[in-house]
């Protein structure tokens, strides 16, 4: 029982002051939810840290020697001051309530610095989907969200605390808990969207020229991080397509469903760039494709494809009978001219 009791002790006192692994916090989670009186260790063992904020602090913020210390110094300057303080005496309640006032500054100094020391020690949790497969994942808040191939997401131990903001890299379909006291954010390098409770898709890959974000439900707000522009609203069935190249956001109206087909196993590409789409089929079906004619690369395509049931020939036969281009296939390589 002691043992256990210290292992617990050691993983609170971890968590606060480096963070816990996943492993380690998912332990200590299921140890506080055991019990009530678990739950009440941990909140007490929290105060007493944010109080203490290390153990330096502890010694300058101890709120009885502050106390002394306050009533001491008052002594001093009645004894020094007796003139003065007949002229300017304050009653015994003025007194301390000033002492009071005081430990509370004190006090909120030590819990604020305690909790700003937590926050830096949090760990990032990082989600990764490999390329040629998609992943899916509940978030701590409950929010599904479904990560496409070759993408990343990072958000912090504290998700929920604070914020709910995660770091994605790639392309993310999201079905967000809603919370009003709290907004979700989606942040990339060029664009950030923030929402209350909705379903949208966000594609933003480094390598790819434009970043689209489709709504499905809900409402969301995006703010171009590239350039400052004011910040654009969408409502269902509506898109955002940002031009990495001027940094532009433009307002389009689509049948978002489309967007989010790809977790259900298709390719569908609305009128996207043919520079985009190649991305997106190499990291499909795990293929080298180059384009021969400069030319190809402002051509945009619409097409719906079924990855499982349909080849990388099968796509390029369909792309070609547009008649804007051919290809030919040498060694696992691609090349359209």
């Amino acid at each position: 029982m002691e043992e256990e009791k210290k292992h617990i002790d050691e993983l609170i006192a971890t968590y606060f002051a480096e963070g816990l692994d996943v492993g380690s916090l998912k332990e200590l989670k299921k140890w506080i939810a055991t019990s009530s009186d678990n739950e009440k260790y941990f909140m007490q063992q929290q105060e007493l840290w944010f109080s203490a904020v290390d153990q330096k602090e502890a010694h300058l913020y101890d709120k009885e020697k502050a106390f002394e210390l306050f009533k001491t110094k008052i002594g001093r300057q009645g004894e020094t001051q007796k003139v003065i303080q007949k002229k300017f005496k304050l009653s015994i309640f003025w007194q301390y309530a000033a002492i009071v006032t005081a430990l509370c500054v004190i006090s909120y100094f030590s819990y604020w610095r305690g909790g700003e020391k937590v926050k830096e020690h949090f760990a990032e949790i990082v989600v990764e989907s490999p390329l040629g497969s998609k992943t899916k994942l509940y978030l701590p808040d409950g929010t599904l969200v479904w990560l496409n191939a070759g993408s990343r997401m990072a958000y912090s131990q504290g998700f929920g605390v604070e914020d709910r903001l995660v770091k994605l890299t790639g392309e993310g379909y999201f079905e967000v808990k809603r919370n009003e006291e709290l907004p979700f954010a989606v942040q990339t390098k060029a664009l950030k969207v923030e929402v209350l409770g909705t379903k949208f898709n966000f594609r933003d890959y480094p390598e790819d020229e434009e970043v689209i974000v489709s709504l499905l439900e809900g409402k969301v707000v995006l703010d171009n991080l590239m350039r400052k522009e004011k910040s654009l609203f969408l409502i269902p069935n509506e898109r955002v397509v940002l031009d990495k190249k001027s940094g532009r956001m433009q307002l389009e109206k689509a049948l978002a469903t489309n967007a989010s087909q790809w977790k259900n196993g298709y390719l569908f590409f609305d009128e996207e760039l043919l520079t985009d789409i190649i991305k997106e089929l190499e990291r499909s079906y795990g293929v080298k494709i180059q384009i021969a004619n400069d030319a190809l690369k402002d051509f945009r395509f619409y097409g719906n494809f079924v990855r499982r049931e349909q080849s990388i020939t099968e796509v390029m036969e369909a792309l070609t009978a547009t008649g804007k281009m051919h290809y030919k296939i040498e060694d696992n390589c691609i090349t359209l001219y």
